[in-house]
Protein backbone atom coordinates (compact mmCIF):
# COMPACT_ATOMS: atom_id res chain seq x y z
CA UNK A 1 0.00 0.00 0.00
CA UNK A 2 1.21 3.69 -0.66
CA UNK A 3 1.04 4.81 2.67
CA UNK A 4 -0.32 3.12 5.90
CA UNK A 5 -3.41 2.75 7.25
CA UNK A 6 -4.66 3.33 10.52
CA UNK A 7 -7.42 1.10 11.50
CA UNK A 8 -8.16 1.50 15.28
CA UNK A 9 -9.95 -1.08 17.13
CA UNK A 10 -11.70 -1.02 20.93
CA UNK A 11 -11.65 -4.44 23.28
CA UNK A 12 -14.32 -6.52 23.22
CA UNK A 13 -16.44 -8.13 26.24
CA UNK A 14 -14.94 -11.69 24.37
CA UNK A 15 -12.76 -12.95 21.59
CA UNK A 16 -10.67 -10.54 19.58
CA UNK A 17 -10.85 -6.60 19.48
CA UNK A 18 -13.78 -5.25 17.59
CA UNK A 19 -12.67 -2.43 14.52
CA UNK A 20 -14.36 0.86 15.39
CA UNK A 21 -14.32 4.15 13.02
CA UNK A 22 -12.11 7.14 13.45
CA UNK A 23 -15.16 9.03 14.12
CA UNK A 24 -16.43 6.26 16.35
CA UNK A 25 -12.43 7.01 18.31
CA UNK A 26 -12.83 10.66 18.61
CA UNK A 27 -16.05 10.06 20.11
CA UNK A 28 -14.68 7.37 22.74
CA UNK A 29 -11.56 9.57 23.66
CA UNK A 30 -11.98 12.93 22.00
CA UNK A 31 -10.49 14.37 18.67
CA UNK A 32 -7.59 15.83 20.20
CA UNK A 33 -6.59 12.87 22.07
CA UNK A 34 -7.46 10.07 19.06
CA UNK A 35 -5.64 12.35 16.44
CA UNK A 36 -2.58 12.33 18.58
CA UNK A 37 -2.91 8.39 18.32
CA UNK A 38 -3.51 8.19 15.08
CA UNK A 39 -0.28 10.17 14.31
CA UNK A 40 2.21 8.34 16.87
CA UNK A 41 1.02 5.11 15.30
CA UNK A 42 1.86 6.02 11.71
CA UNK A 43 4.94 7.24 12.97
CA UNK A 44 5.95 4.61 14.78
CA UNK A 45 4.92 2.07 11.92
CA UNK A 46 6.44 3.69 9.22
CA UNK A 47 9.58 4.04 11.21
CA UNK A 48 10.09 0.45 12.01
CA UNK A 49 8.57 -0.88 8.86
CA UNK A 50 11.32 0.73 7.10
CA UNK A 51 14.10 -0.58 9.18
CA UNK A 52 12.73 -3.71 8.20
CA UNK A 53 12.31 -3.82 5.28
CA UNK A 54 16.43 -2.96 4.99
CA UNK A 55 16.51 -6.33 6.94
CA UNK A 56 14.56 -8.29 4.34
CA UNK A 57 10.91 -7.94 6.40
CA UNK A 58 7.81 -6.77 5.69
CA UNK A 59 5.90 -5.58 8.43
CA UNK A 60 2.40 -6.06 7.07
CA UNK A 61 0.34 -5.33 9.86
CA UNK A 62 0.99 -4.68 13.59
CA UNK A 63 -0.89 -3.26 17.31
CA UNK A 64 -0.34 -0.63 18.99
CA UNK A 65 -1.70 -0.43 22.84
CA UNK A 66 -1.81 2.94 24.51
CA UNK A 67 -3.03 4.64 27.55
CA UNK A 68 -2.57 7.63 29.80
CA UNK A 69 -0.80 7.79 32.89
CA UNK A 70 -1.43 9.55 36.11
CA UNK A 71 -0.54 12.70 34.49
CA UNK A 72 -2.81 12.39 31.17
CA UNK A 73 0.39 12.33 29.05
CA UNK A 74 0.20 9.42 26.29
CA UNK A 75 1.98 6.43 26.73
CA UNK A 76 2.94 3.02 24.32
CA UNK A 77 1.76 0.07 26.07
CA UNK A 78 1.69 -4.05 26.33
CA UNK A 79 4.34 -5.66 24.14
CA UNK A 80 5.31 -3.56 20.27
CA UNK A 81 6.77 -5.16 17.12
CA UNK A 82 6.58 -8.47 18.22
CA UNK A 83 5.48 -11.82 15.98
CA UNK A 84 2.42 -11.86 18.34
CA UNK A 85 1.36 -8.81 17.48
CA UNK A 86 2.27 -7.94 14.29
CA UNK A 87 2.57 -9.72 10.49
CA UNK A 88 6.34 -10.32 9.66
CA UNK A 89 6.34 -11.69 5.97
CA UNK A 90 9.90 -12.38 4.29
CA UNK A 91 10.24 -9.42 1.39
CA UNK A 92 12.09 -11.95 -0.93
CA UNK A 93 9.38 -14.46 -0.89
CA UNK A 94 6.41 -11.89 -1.24
CA UNK A 95 3.37 -12.39 -3.93
CA UNK A 96 0.54 -10.40 -4.54
CA UNK A 97 -2.69 -12.54 -4.61
CA UNK A 98 -2.43 -15.37 -2.26
CA UNK A 99 -1.30 -15.82 1.98
CA UNK A 100 2.29 -15.17 2.52
CA UNK A 101 4.74 -16.83 4.39
CA UNK A 102 5.69 -15.74 7.23
CA UNK A 103 7.50 -15.34 10.59
CA UNK A 104 4.89 -14.65 13.05
CA UNK A 105 1.85 -17.13 14.61
CA UNK A 106 -0.38 -17.17 11.56
CA UNK A 107 1.25 -20.91 11.56
CA UNK A 108 0.12 -21.50 14.88
CA UNK A 109 -3.47 -19.97 13.91
CA UNK A 110 -3.54 -21.90 10.37
CA UNK A 111 -3.07 -24.72 12.66
CA UNK A 112 -5.39 -24.19 15.54
CA UNK A 113 -8.09 -23.18 12.53
CA UNK A 114 -7.55 -26.81 10.53
CA UNK A 115 -7.61 -28.38 13.66
CA UNK A 116 -10.68 -27.02 15.33
CA UNK A 117 -9.21 -25.78 17.96
CA UNK A 118 -11.24 -23.57 20.22
CA UNK A 119 -11.45 -23.00 24.21
CA UNK A 120 -13.97 -25.35 24.22
CA UNK A 121 -12.13 -27.49 22.16
CA UNK A 122 -8.73 -26.95 23.85
CA UNK A 123 -6.71 -30.43 22.42
CA UNK A 124 -3.27 -30.16 22.98
CA UNK A 125 -0.87 -28.45 20.49
CA UNK A 126 2.65 -31.10 18.98
CA UNK A 127 5.68 -30.30 20.39
CA UNK A 128 6.63 -30.08 16.42
CA UNK A 129 3.61 -27.45 16.54
CA UNK A 130 5.07 -25.30 19.52
CA UNK A 131 8.74 -25.69 17.88
CA UNK A 132 7.87 -24.46 14.68
CA UNK A 133 6.36 -21.51 15.95
CA UNK A 134 9.85 -21.24 17.96
CA UNK A 135 11.83 -21.41 14.86
CA UNK A 136 9.86 -18.91 13.04
CA UNK A 137 9.80 -16.17 15.97
CA UNK A 138 14.09 -16.75 16.15
CA UNK A 139 14.26 -16.18 12.43
CA UNK A 140 12.11 -13.05 12.54
CA UNK A 141 14.65 -12.11 15.81
CA UNK A 142 17.86 -12.96 13.65
CA UNK A 143 16.80 -10.99 10.66
CA UNK A 144 15.54 -7.78 12.58
CA UNK A 145 18.49 -7.84 15.05
CA UNK A 146 22.01 -9.34 12.87
CA UNK A 147 22.48 -11.06 16.18
CA UNK A 148 22.15 -15.16 16.88
CA UNK A 149 19.58 -16.12 19.38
Amino acid sequence: MPTPLFTPTTKAQEGHDMPISFEETCNLIGKDLAEKVKEKTIAIYEKCANYAKTKGIIIADTKFEFGLDENENLILADEVLTPDSSRFWPAEDYEIGHSQKSFDKQYLRDWLKQNNWSPENPIPIPQEVIEKVREKYIQAYEKLTGKNF
